[in-house]
């Protein structure tokens, strides 16, 4: 939804103990979204073949289609008969400020879920765990330590509710580490470990810090910085994280560098900053070479051409 004003001039600063405010909204679109659907739509977007593992509820049937129609693996997700599909609510202001609530429902049953059979049927060879039902995420970390899969931790707006073991346990022998500026430091205080301390616990901490771009460390790794890509409009950002960690990935799984990997993730997330829903764009691939030049230079674009046009 949209608000035609600032959520800040209607907050008092000494009413905030008992705010009780109705936004009248003048548009309302229902989209499609979901951190883990997000992901592997921009990833299918590049020609890559994602496996969407999840649960949603008996309404996911056209939702599947649609990411079926976009390259997505959706076979392992589980389908629950008692709860509708996880929903985000949300409403941004003017100033591009959002108020937004999350359902839970067949998420909820995402702990039950067993890694072993997607990771047998399709070959996959990376688990992304993102914000999910904390327990399933604390499973899913567990199962890939025990299994021996490689896996990349992304707790995003999870981190509020999980607590210190739950955070510990999630990102422990991680391969990545994804968070934004500010969930860094929350992982920081919730988890107890210092920045030393978790970079101890992960191969490479990615950290994207909005208009400043996306800082990337490691243990074995010189700091990489790469700054944000042009954009051409600014829209809607809900979604754009998800959209630069598709693009990262698929970046890597090509072969690619690190700095060039965030390039890539960093022009997938302008385009879904460019567009009004999280699954709206679409990735042309001499289009997206040419933006990949006015942002980082021919060579970028020399190198990444070639793989979007498989």
């Amino acid at each position: 939804m949209h608000f035609p004003g600032k959520f800040a001039d209607q907050l008092l600063a000494d009413q905030l103990h008992q705010v009780s405010l109705s936004f009248l909204v003048d548009d309302l679109v229902v989209r499609r979204g979901g951190v883990a659907a997000n992901i592997a739509f921009g990833m299918g977007q590049l020609g890559e073949r994602p496996v969407l593992v999840g649960a949603v509820g008996e309404d996911f049937a056209e939702y599947r289609s649609w990411l079926e129609r976009h390259g997505v693996d959706c076979d392992s997700v589980h389908i629950s008969y008692e709860h509708h599909t996880a929903r985000f609510v949300c409403t941004t202001d003017e100033e591009m400020c959002q108020i937004a609530s999350f359902y839970a429902g067949a998420m909820s049953e995402a702990r039950n879920i067993e890694l072993r059979p997607a990771v047998e049927r399709t070959g996959a060879e990376l688990i992304v765990i993102s914000a999910d039902d904390p327990a399933a995420m604390v499973r899913h970390s567990a199962e890939a330590r025990s299994a021996g899969y490689r896996f990349a931790a992304d707790p995003s707006q999870q981190i509020a509710r999980m607590d210190a073991e739950e955070l510990q346990t999630l990102i422990e022998g991680a391969e990545l580490l994804f968070t934004n500026d500010y969930e860094k430091s929350l992982l920081e205080t919730k988890s107890g470990w210092s920045e030393a301390d978790i970079l101890a616990q992960v191969g490479v901490r990615v950290t994207t810090q909005g208009k400043n771009g996306v800082e990337i460390v490691g243990r074995q790794m010189e700091r990489v910085h790469v700054p944000v890509a042009k954009e051409r409009a600014k829209l809607d950002p809900t979604g754009v994280g998800d959209g630069f960690r598709a693009g990262f990935l698929a970046g890597r799984s090509w072969g690619l560098s690190w700095e060039r990997s965030a390039q890539v993730g960093s022009l997938l997330a302008t385009l879904v900053l460019e567009t009004v829903g999280t699954q709206e764009y679409e990735v042309k691939p001499h289009e997206f070479a040419d933006r990949l030049a006015e942002s980082y230079g021919d060579d970028a674009a020399d190198e990444v051409l070639p793989l979007l046009a498989r």
